[in-house]
Formats: structure tokens, sequence, C-alpha cells
């Protein structure tokens, strides 16, 4: 057998329990508690929709005519986007080209 090749006789596939058992006991994998959760500051969802479109705070400011800096204040965690601004937010990450062609239809 070559030294890149795995056979099924190598592995040892592991039962859910154990699995939990061994990241249980590893200090630096176990999960995550509640109290863990809560202390921990999410980066705001603003910011993955500006990066999977590729776009730079000015870019994404302009496109979708929030000013610059209240993007700021929303990915730096300093505002949160209220909820119609959420809505909005996510029509942007379903169908950003729709939202910008509508927000841009009577600038020509």
């Amino acid at each position: 057998m070559s030294k890149t090749s795995i056979s099924n006789k190598m592995l040892r596939p592991m039962s859910t329990e154990a699995i939990e058992k061994a990241a249980r006991a590893d200090p630096d994998a176990r999960p995550l508690t509640l109290t863990d959760l809560k202390r921990m500051k999410q980066r705001p969802r603003v910011h993955v929709i500006r990066r999977a479109l590729g776009l730079t705070q000015e870019e994404f400011a302009e496109r979708y005519h929030i000013p610059l800096g209240t993007l700021r204040d929303w990915e730096q965690g300093r505002a949160e986007p209220d909820q119609p601004t959420r809505a909005y937010l996510t029509l942007i990450a379903r169908d950003p080209e729709h939202v910008h062609r509508i927000l841009n239809s009577g600038s020509r």
C-alpha cells in the first residue's frame, strides 16, 4: 500500500457519543456554553453582506444609499440597525442587483 492511500481498515470510526466525549475532554475543543455565547461579540450582519458582495464600505454605502458613518458604526458594533433597516439589509442580501436597480432607476 502506498503512503498516500488509506484503506477502510486503517480508519477507526467513532460513535457520536465517543466524539462528544472526546470533545468535552479536550480543553481546546469544548463546546461553547450559553454564557460563552452571550459574552462573545458577534460581527454585525451588514459586514458579512458587504464582504460577500465584494464591496468596500464606501462602495456599499453609495450603492445602497446608506450614510458611510452609519455603515461604519454598524460594522464596528457602535450601533445596530433597527428593524426596518434589517429588513432592507435582508433584501440587499437576497437580491443586491435588483435593489440597486430600483434605487437608481430614477437617476437617469
